[in-house]
């Protein structure tokens, strides 16, 4: 039998999970696993600037393609904790992404030595499992069994702490041996698929809510399939998002408090059965329960058993994995098709695409300084259906999930229940290691892009291009407009006149100055009709040095962006709706009045 280190051990089961890419930093007791990377070869390595950027960068590497598993590594002190925050992201949107630490030796685990830290403990609550390996022999089974874990049931990370001297004991291992353990993923039944579309056929305003686990078991063809079956509209959740086109006739729009269609929501309340699949209804998506849930029959299908019944009770719950389970819904609703056994569903599928050309938000706005409304106005111009969108938290996200216009799955990549500012940068640059020649567009207010903006130089330095738009109001706009509520304004400002950029005004960071120190490229606008031009030359500029490219637009101090404290039947809308065509000229569908 072959005798190799532990950590190299460790690689070469790597490679044979399907691992091609890692993010992370080398510290003294992970230097024996990159000793072992170095000397493996096959697993390309970007260096983060923050190791908590290389959690991100994995997670967005991950949610990027079906199948990949992004790999974050670092020591188990500092590195470790600062990683957390990526595990947390990770569990609560089902990413499956593997972060590996390296601890100080066993033999001084209880002594407090350097940078020494219980990370297994740490690390438990948002992990699907957390070990700290004390046998150099248990290795090549820890690893084999957290890339089943990860793959397992409903997805998500797995942290494994590998104390310095293990790392570094031979043992014997041939990888030519290794073999996965294969998956195991809950399926519905035959006769569960058969209730659940008896209940749906006996319905007269059916709606298909399609979660983001549709896309995390590579299921969103089925999906549209059974939708254009059924002839069923289809809501998607803000993690759903692109599961079906933005201008496919049966997509109704997205529901919630904030990241919502007026048309979603109205849709929404029209309708009396919702078949859930793949989605947790989170509380920004139902609003107050009683309102989403009067009149309705809901069936929910979800891979964790644990998750049906837990916010609300449905009429009937399935634990299935989204793709075995439309598998039998199209195979079902084939059969009644051909039957005759289908109600005819094109007058309810009508109604919704009606509300859709009447019920829209404005966006065409020439106000100086910028209305953010007008910069995702311009995005839709200038990025196509191939675009991929990459954002986390605030205004800029919400106005963004309100205003642009998504095609495909996995072409919108937003971290949805954490929402830790600074994800953006590292998850985009995860994104486009990912799809290196593919066009990603970042989305930030100016403090998200300020939290890790010193992981731009890792897109200087590993030629990672995308373009990056950043919305500057100099606030914490979402803060701002929550703490309304209070009557207060407090802490929440950014503003300050720069001493080395005084033609900012108040608007503080000279963000232009920074990235440009930072290896990439920026553009300022401050004029609408500058906005068009400044994303056609940050993609020309993004192809041409292979970094990323930054177009920051100032916009107004305070826009209060529509949103609900409560339920989706009271969105406070505050800025002026469309009225006219213009107002909207780059909605799905043009607006006509009634």
């Amino acid at each position: 039998m072959p005798r190799m280190t532990a950590a190299r051990a460790a690689v070469e089961i790597l490679k044979r999970e399907g691992v091609s890419n890692a993010f992370g930093v080398p510290g003294a007791a992970i230097n024996p696993f990159y000793a072992a990377l170095k000397a493996s070869g096959g697993v390309n390595h970007t260096l983060a600037r923050h190791v908590e950027g290389a959690s991100h960068m994995a997670e967005g590497y991950t949610r990027a393609a079906a199948g990949n598993i992004g790999v974050c590594i670092g020591t188990s002190g500092p590195a470790g904790t600062d990683m957390i925050t990526g595990l947390y992201s990770a569990i609560a949107d089902s990413v499956p992404i593997l972060c590996i630490t390296g601890q100080a030796p066993t033999a001084v685990l209880h002594k407090e030595d350097f940078q020494a830290v219980d990370i297994a403990s740490i690390a438990k609550p948002v992990t699907k499992a957390a070990t700290t390996v004390l046998e150099a022999a248990q290795v090549p089974g820890v690893f084999q069994q957290a890339f089943h874990l990860m793959r397992t049931g409903r997805p998500g990370p797995v942290l494994i702490d590998l104390p310095i001297d293990v790392q570094l004991t031979e043992i014997e291992f041939d990888p030519e041996l290794y073999e996965p353990i294969p998956v195991h993923k809950p399926a519905a039944s035959r006769k569960q698929i058969e209730r659940a579309v008896a209940m749906l056929n006996a319905s007269e305003r059916p709606l298909l809510v399609a979660g983001g686990g549709i896309i995390n078991a590579d299921a969103s063809e089925l999906l549209v399939e059974f939708a254009e079956l059924t002839g069923v509209p289809v809501v998607p959740t803000l993690m759903g998002w692109g599961i079906l086109p933005d201008d496919h006739e049966l997509n109704a729009g997205m529901v919630g408090l904030q990241t919502s269609h007026r048309y979603g929501n109205a849709n929404f309340l029209e309708s009396d059965f919702v078949l859930g699949i793949g989605n947790r209804w989170a509380n920004r998506h139902t609003g107050k329960l009683d309102v989403y849930t009067q009149g309705r029959t809901f069936v929910h299908v979800d891979i964790e058993p644990t998750q049906l019944g837990k916010i609300f009770a449905p009429d009937l719950g399935i634990a299935s994995d989204a793709k075995a389970a439309l598998k039998l819904f199209v195979e079902v609703a084939r059969e009644l098709k051909a039957a005759g056994g289908l109600k005819d569903r094109s007058a309810w599928a009508a109604s919704t695409q009606e509300r859709r050309a009447t019920l829209q938000r404005r966006t065409h706005f020439d106000n100086v300084p910028l209305k953010p409304q007008r910069v995702y106005e311009e995005m839709n111009r200038a990025f196509g259906p191939e675009t991929r969108y990459v954002t986390t938290i605030g205004l800029s996200q919400i106005a963004g999930a309100q205003m642009l216009h998504v095609y495909k799955p996995r072409h919108w990549i937003n971290c949805g229940q954490a929402g830790p500012l600074g994800w953006t940068i590292p998850a985009a640059l995860g994104v486009a290691t990912a799809d290196p020649e593919g066009t990603v567009v970042a989305l930030s207010g100016d403090y998200d892009f300020q939290f890790m903006l010193e992981e731009l130089a890792v897109g200087a330095q590993h030629r990672i291009p995308y373009v990056h738009v950043l919305v500057n109001n100099s606030y914490l706009g979402l803060i701002r407009q929550a703490q309304r509520n209070f009557d207060i304004d407090f802490q929440v400002n950014l503003e300050f006149e720069n001493l080395n950029s005084p033609e900012l005004g108040v608007y503080g960071v000279d963000h232009v100055k920074v990235v440009e120190g930072l290896g990439c490229k920026a553009i300022r606008v401050t004029e609408p009709d500058q906005l068009l031009p400044a994303f056609e030359e940050a993609k020309k500029l993004a192809a041409e040095f292979r970094v990323p490219v930054v177009v920051e637009a100032i916009l107004e101090r305070v826009t209060n962006i529509a949103m609900s404290g409560s339920d989706i039947a009271s969105v406070n809308e505050f800025e002026d709706l469309a009225t006219e065509a213009s107002h909207a000229p780059t909605a799905i569908h043009p607006l006509t009045t009634t």
